[in-house]
């Protein structure tokens, strides 16, 4: 499997034309590309204007495939005038010599990820939910702890109640970047598994195979009561799912 996402920052109030294209041209067009299995558009928790689209394929080729074609670059044209403006501004000079000033829209960023393992389920019709765990993967223990994935923890989350799907994936870019996907009906049920320590304690299984900066904090965090942040940090993001679709 292989995974896209597609990160972008709306225009304020955007984001119903966005879900308005989504569902009537991009949607139909990656139902015609040969090999996406899934797709959706999740918006931020915490940023109301952040918003991703997530596309699963059944292989890496077939992905580039879709952008070669020209398809993506087609849809991003679709939604490039509800793009936020960046911090960059292009200055040009009119005919008649008068400087003028004009926003650049900020563009989206894409990252991929190559699936390692997943829950084996299908992927549901109406996901309400969905939860992006980033782990930095100490050097040389990206396959440790993909069975610690695939042994320990995917078992707890196929029986954790609301949770109806979950992949492992890896950063195409950087061997060290991992991604965990999880879908679930409601964020409720996600709240319960995180707030009765079952995420917690999943994760303290696997940390030997973490980055050694984020094991340090760990410790520190234990034994000392303090709060701290590194770049290696766990990072656990919130979406609510917009607008969705399953190919066969």
């Amino acid at each position: 499997m292989y995974m896209r996402l597609v990160h972008a920052r709306y225009k304020p109030d955007s984001l119903p034309n966005i879900k308005k294209i989504y569902d009537e041209k991009i949607i139909p067009t990656l139902q015609k590309m040969r090999g996406c299995l899934f797709a959706c558009l999740i918006r931020s928790d915490v940023n109301a204007d952040e918003g991703i689209s997530l596309t699963l394929w059944d292989s890496q080729e077939n992905a580039e495939t879709y952008v070669k074609s020209g398809a993506f670059l087609s849809s991003l044209d679709e939604i490039r005038p509800f793009l936020s403006d960046s911090s960059e501004w292009k200055v040009q000079l009119t005919r008649d010599l008068k400087v003028e000033y004009q926003p650049i829209p900020e563009e989206p960023t894409v990252k991929a990820y190559a699936g390692l393992v997943d829950s084996g389920e299908d992927l549901p019709a109406q996901p309400m939910y969905l939860r992006l765990l980033s782990l930095k993967i100490k050097s040389g223990m990206m396959e440790e702890f993909q069975e610690i994935y695939t042994k320990e923890i995917l078992p707890v989350l196929k029986s954790t109640t609301g949770c109806r799907y979950a992949t492992l994936t890896t950063s195409v870019e950087d061997s060290e970047e991992s991604i965990s996907v999880t879908i679930w009906d409601n964020r409720s049920d996600l709240e319960k598994y995180e707030k009765e320590g079952t995420f917690g304690r999943l994760l303290n299984q696997a940390k030997h195979t973490l980055s050694d900066l984020f094991q340090w904090k760990m410790a520190l965090e234990k034994d000392e009561k303090w709060q701290i942040m590194t770049s290696d940090d766990a990072s656990v993001k919130y979406y609510s799912v917009l607008s969705s679709k399953g190919f066969e």
